[in-house]
């Protein structure tokens, strides 16, 4: 049998082919029995299930058989029979066993149960092994393609953008630089500034923190495109929601304005969700079991509700008036916090809410400016227990507004010529937004800490692997 032939174990648990012979392949979960029987949980990583294997030990080479602990990788070829204990309709008795990789209980990390997040953190290239993480990497895989499935389905197509960079999208700054200087003897201009011109690029250059601009273009070519790419912060944060690298969805359409925008947002997030229930339900269920009793309650208030609409000027007001002490002051001009972003969905609204038309003081130089000179057609979704999901807006098309909006803040035009060009040849109103990736994945998962649903978390003082 060929290997792309083989059944996984999630396919096996579903069969009646009672008699049959079938090849498995896992890793152990579980052993337990005594001298004469043996019962081993295995699993594929198909399948939140494990199969259970029964062994006939007077049958086997003792030695091989005492090989087979939690951790170890065997393949088992045996018969499918339905199964007369508790937790499983179907078993495989084994007729033939090999260990491909034993796992030494003494000093297997996994070998017992009921390891804190922490510790599972320390020991990441082992993580995935565990039922929790195996759930959350397969809820992001199906996640990542539902992504992909809705915008090739909804006449989008998908653009690579640079992960190297001269310009700053966001205009924070907070950005890790790629040189292939000398960093401790580095070329030098007169002035003593280090001299990029003599770097790799011919000046200075950064990992991405957004797809956005250059998305841009291509939107103004192709109507509609999105991006899905790594993305790079170098906020010294060490936060539950902020990673260093992370992955952002970010579409892009021309002739849309910011009410377009909101019903793009709202029809996505909808559609990603249920999604992931039709296709991940056991691991859903199991998370919620483990972890968070209102997961799937809170999944069905984002699809039951439809999501209020309110401006920044409203939100203000609502929060100025609700009688709460806060962690941080509310008042108009300043930007929103998750407390104050968590009362208006939880408490206020009971339902997803949209902000719009913030001031244009705490947005970035791209969105699009009201006529009221004081506000910006920017855009939050905002969800329970996470805040804001998704930011956007309509980007400003006009070039002298641009223009004068760079020239404000003070960012360099010889970094944003070609951003500029496109408002002189063919501009057009357009808009768009950037989902945190992996902030959906933890509202999916109902995981607390977002290191716990990246496979490798990159954050202060961690790249070890």
């Amino acid at each position: 049998m060929k290997e792309a032939d083989r059944p996984k174990i999630k396919e096996i648990l579903g069969l009646k082919d009672f008699g049959k012979d079938f090849l498995l392949k896992g890793w152990v979960r579980t052993k337990r029995g005594n001298k004469n029987i043996a019962f081993v949980a295995l699993n594929d990583g198909s399948t939140i299930n494990n199969i259970q294997v029964v062994i006939d030990v007077p049958a086997f080479d003792g030695e091989m058989v005492e090989k087979i602990t939690t951790g170890a990788c065997i393949a088992v070829s045996g018969t499918l029979v339905e199964s007369m204990g508790k937790g499983q309709s179907v078993e495989i008795q084994a007729k033939d066993v090999e260990v491909y990789g034993a796992a030494d209980p003494e000093v297997y990390p996994l070998q017992k149960k009921g390891h804190s997040m922490e510790f599972l953190r320390e020991i990441a290239h082992l993580r995935p092994r565990t039922n929790t993480f195996g759930a959350v990497l397969r809820i992001r895989h199906h996640l990542a393609y539902g992504i992909h499935k809705y915008f090739n389905d909804n006449g989008f197509f998908y653009m690579h953008t640079p992960i190297i960079t001269g310009s700053d999208a966001e205009g924070a700054g907070e950005m890790f630089r790629v040189s292939v200087l000398d960093p401790v003897n580095p070329p030098r201009t007169n002035d003593g500034e280090v001299d990029y011109t003599k770097d790799f690029f011919g000046k200075e250059t950064n990992l991405t923190v957004s797809g956005q601009l250059e998305g841009e273009l291509g939107a103004m070519a192709l109507s509609k495109i999105y991006t899905f790419g790594p993305t790079f912060r170098a906020e010294n944060s060490n936060t539950p929601r902020h990673l260093a690298e992370f992955w952002m969805v970010e579409p892009e359409m021309a002739f849309h304005e910011i009410d377009d925008n909101m019903d793009l947002a709202e029809d996505f997030l909808k559609y990603l969700i249920r999604y992931v229930m039709e296709t991940c339900n056991e691991d859903l269920e199991f998370l919620q079991k483990m972890y968070d009793e209102e997961l799937l309650g809170r999944l069905n208030f984002i699809l039951d509700n439809d999501f209020e609409r309110i401006v920044y000027t409203e939100a203000v007001e609502i929060l100025e008036n609700a009688g709460q002490k806060w962690e941080f002051p509310v008042s108009w001009g300043v930007d929103l916090q998750s407390e104050h972003e968590r009362y208006l969905v939880e408490k206020h609204f009971n339902k997803p809410v949209i902000i719009t038309d913030y001031p244009r003081d705490i947005k970035a130089f791209y969105m699009k400016q009201n006529d009221d000179g004081k506000t910006v057609r920017g855009m939050d979704v905002l969800f329970p227990r996470i805040g804001e999901i998704i930011g956007g807006s309509q980007r400003e098309e006009n070039y002298e507004k641009l223009e004068s909006r760079i020239d404000e803040m003070g960012i360099p035009k010889k970094d944003l010529w070609w951003y500029l060009e496109t408002r002189q040849f063919g501009t057009a109103p357009h808009a768009g937004f950037g989902l945190g990736f992996e902030r959906l994945v933890l509202f999916l998962t109902g995981m607390s800490n977002i290191r716990d649903v990246i496979p490798f978390p990159r954050t202060p003082k961690n790249a070890d692997f």
